[in-house]
């Protein structure tokens, strides 16, 4: 297999900058594709080793491209997560004015990010979608949009100027990234530990999604991000990506894993892997009755009943 990285490209996206703040990354020839599908595709077919791409945006929630492409295409696992901050500049060919702009371009996750400013600063642009942020600042300096927002980093790449830079609705805004590569192993638990897997219901009934939650809530489990995708079988069925506090390896996760794959039609395991928030949010302590410890030695309890051992 290729010792390469394959990313959200062209050269100059957020996810290029994000990708390089992993130390490994500098050991690996970094090779961008035009979309998220193609890029997990090259892990897929042997042509990378791993694939970095958007997963989750602070303002928007899950990067629905990327979720889907995990949920139902040939299975990948997630080894890393990047958390990065996310401003945006105005691009555009040298010589151009903020009042001679009447399109715009970018990756559809930057929209919501930058409505409001729109609004107020250029509220008569046509907005156009492009693959990536960075993709739209080539297609500028083609001549196919008068100006696309993305990182400020990107104009000397396409030879574009910032009209205007920090651009952000929303204070703070992060994007996060992950690294996907094929199932193997999950690393070590660090003591900062993400999970994520895929549910399907077995069927659609009241309470159905309490059922799945309350394997996670009885064992003292946190969820950081739950959200619905439709699974294409029709109006009405969906199936659930969850991230939760924890690793497999942990004892309470592993329990509640095993209740779902029991009332579950389906659970899909997409990876334990060290925490991108540790510095911003520590770990919580496990409530009490939930330690591998207590579960240990509850187990221990049932075994020495079922022996007569009292």
């Amino acid at each position: 297999m290729s010792a390469s990285y394959a990313y959200l490209g062209p050269e100059g996206t957020f996810t290029e900058v994000a990708l390089r703040t992993l130390p490994e990354a500098a050991t690996r020839e970094l090779v961008p594709y035009v979309s998220v599908q193609s890029a997990l595709d090259a892990v897929r077919d042997g042509e990378a080793e791993a694939a970095f791409v958007p997963i989750e945006n602070s303002v928007e929630g899950g990067i629905t491209t990327t979720l889907d492409e995990l949920v139902a295409g040939r299975p990948l696992v997630i080894y890393r997560e990047v958390l990065l901050p996310i401003t945006f500049a105005l691009l555009a060919r040298p010589g151009t004015s903020l009042a001679g702009i009447k399109t715009v371009t970018a990756h559809p996750a930057a929209q919501p990010q930058v409505r409001n400013w729109l609004k107020t600063h250029l509220p008569h642009v046509r907005w156009e979608s492009a693959a990536s942020n960075a993709d739209g600042a080539r297609l500028v300096q083609e001549g196919r949009y008068d100006a696309a927002f993305a990182g400020e980093f990107a104009a000397a790449r396409y030879g574009l100027e910032a009209l205007e830079s920090g651009i952000h609705d929303a204070e703070n805004a992060q994007t996060r990234f992950v690294l996907v590569g094929r199932p193997a192993r999950p690393a070590a638990p660090s003591g900062a530990d993400k999970t994520s897997v895929v549910l399907w219901q077995r069927d659609d009934h009241p309470g159905g999604l309490r059922d799945l939650l309350g394997e996670f809530a009885g064992r003292g489990i946190n969820l950081m991000l739950l959200q619905s995708r439709p699974t294409g079988a029709g109006i009405g069925n969906y199936c659930f990506c969850v991230d939760a506090e924890g690793h497999i390896t942990d004892r309470r996760m592993a329990e509640a894993l095993m209740g779902l794959k029991r009332i579950c039609l389906q659970v899909r395991f997409l990876g334990s892997y060290p925490r991108a928030d540790v510095g911003a949010q520590a770990p919580r302590p496990p409530l009490a009755g939930t330690s591998d410890e207590e579960f240990a030695a509850a187990a221990d309890w049932v075994a020495r009943c079922q022996d007569g051992r009292f």
